[in-house]
């Protein structure tokens, strides 16, 4: 969840896309929009019907609640985040709820260096901030640390959200594109992500509606 564009003007660039540590860092001076405190519904729903299985890899994990989710339902799990300061409430918040979860500063792009092996990735906000030459490297890294019959859960922003506030849309051509080697894109289903955006209920911390977006579960060919 760490990688959306649109938090504070002083802590994104200004075409709004968060890319280097520093960006990362100063996005969580204050809460930033895509932390909800609490799971996506697309991800907790996959949990509750048992699809997140075996050891679990959030990769941009943000403050870790879908690393702490897939422990609470009894799974090993790993965080990765290239904001240090997002790392640091994620430790928290295991400490607190008394949650054994691992959880690393590390870039995306450099996944294979973990040498370790995953039968579930989850995904929420990374995808959809990378760079077109980013995709690439992300996505072999992503294959070095998925196991054979394991599989990728990506939420990202979805071309039918309107507007250009916030993270670049993703269209399902460009998901089926980036997955065309090598990998089996098993489904695409229309999703909602969450957002804490004053914009659309100020009563509300988050918005319950959410923008749109695209669910989609992908596995080694």
């Amino acid at each position: 969840m760490t990688t959306i564009g649109g938090g504070s003007s002083d802590s994104v660039r200004n075409d709004g896309r968060l890319r280097v540590p520093e960006d990362f860092n100063a996005a969580y001076a204050e809460a930033p929009a895509w932390d909800i405190g609490r799971p996506q519904p697309a991800f907790l729903s996959l949990a509750e019907s048992g699809a997140i299985r075996g050891q679990v890899l959030d990769v941009g994990c943000g403050t870790g609640e879908h690393v702490l989710m897939a422990v609470g339902i009894g799974l090993g799990a790993t965080g990765i985040d290239l904001a240090a300061a997002a790392i640091a409430v994620a430790e928290g918040k295991a400490r607190d709820r008394g949650l054994a979860a691992r959880f690393l500063v590390l870039n995306a792009l450099e996944l294979a260096s973990l040498k370790q092996q995953f039968d579930t990735v989850l995904d929420c906000g990374l995808f959809h901030a990378l760079q077109d030459d980013d995709r690439r490297s992300f996505v072999e890294n992503l294959r070095a640390v998925t196991r054979p019959g394991g599989q990728y859960f990506l939420l990202c922003f979805s071309d039918r959200e309107p507007g250009r506030w916030g993270p670049r849309r993703v269209t399902q051509d460009e998901i089926r594109a980036s997955f065309g080697n090598g990998w089996k894109v098993e489904s695409i289903k229309a999703a909602k992500f969450c957002l804490r955006f004053e914009r659309w209920d100020p009563a509300s911390a988050y918005n319950p509606n959410g923008a749109s977006a695209w669910l989609a579960q992908i596995t080694p060919a």
